[in-house]
C-alpha cells in the first residue's frame, strides 16, 4: 500500500528509534514540549493514565506540523498498586529496584496514532499493551552493580529488559513492549490508519 504521509516519532527514546529502525520502518523525529504532560489524576486507572500520557505527547506534535501519521507512546511499570516511571536519580533508581525485587510486575505502554493529512479529517487511534515480569530476589550487592553502570537511566521503573540481566524474566506479552515499543500492536494501528485512504 502506498503511503504518501511520512511517520513522525513523538520521542526522544532512543529505544523506540532502534525498535521502529530494525522493523523497517523510515521516519523523522519531533519532540514533544516538556510540559505535553499532565500528571496523574486521583483514582487514575493506570491503563487510562499510560494511554493519555500517549495521546498527550502525540497531540502537542501533530499540533505544530501540517500534516503526518504521528507516533506517540509512554512506558509504566506497576507493582502491586504502585506506578514506577523514570527514575528521577540513583536513590530513586534504588527504591523502585527494591520494590520490584522478589516481585512479579507489569509493564504498560500506551501507544496513539495520530493521522493528520490536509484536506481529510484527523483521526486519532489508541492502544495499550501489558507485559507480565518477575525479579529475582537480587541481593543489595547485585543492586548496586547495577546501579553502578548508569543503565538505569531514562528508562521506567529503573531497568531495561534489553540490559541483558539474568534477573529479569518475561512472564507473559510483548517483549519489544519491555524495551519500549510494542511492536505488534503499532502495526497493527499502522495498518488500519493507512487503510482509511488506500
Amino acid at each position: 500500500m502506498y503511503v504518501d504521509l511520512p511517520l513522525i516519532l513523538a520521542s526522544a527514546s532512543p529505544r523506540r528509534k532502534q525498535l521502529l529502525t530494525e522493523a523497517g520502518f523510515t521516519f523523522e523525529t519531533r519532540l514533544p514540549d516538556e510540559n505535553a504532560e499532565d500528571a496523574r489524576q486521583p483514582n487514575e486507572p493506570p491503563e487510562t493514565y499510560v494511554r493519555r500520557l500517549a495521546l498527550q505527547k502525540t497531540k502537542n506534535v501533530a499540533d505544530k506540523i501540517e500534516q503526518g501519521i504521528i507516533l506517540g507512546g509512554d512506558t509504566i511499570v506497576l507493582c502491586g498498586d504502585n506506578i514506577l516511571e523514570k527514575p528521577v536519580d540513583r536513590n530513586d533508581a534504588r527504591k523502585m529496584l527494591r520494590q520490584l525485587r522478589g516481585q512479579i510486575h507489569c509493564v504498560l505502554s500506551g501507544l496513539c496514532l495520530i493521522k493528520k493529512k490536509i484536506g481529510t479529517e484527523t483521526t486519532i487511534h489508541h492502544g495499550t499493551e501489558v507485559t507480565r515480569l518477575a525479579m529475582k530476589p537480587i541481593a543489595e550487592e547485585m543492586l548496586e552493580a547495577y546501579l553502578n553502570t548508569e543503565a538505569w537511566q531514562g528508562k521506567a521503573g529503573a531497568f531495561g529488559y534489553q540490559d541483558g540481566n539474568d534477573w529479569i524474566t518475561l512472564l507473559e506479552g510483548s517483549e519489544s513492549n519491555v524495551v519500549g515499543l510494542p511492536l505488534k500492536l503499532f502495526q497493527k494501528m499502522y495498518r488500519t490508519v493507512i487503510r482509511q485512504w488506500n
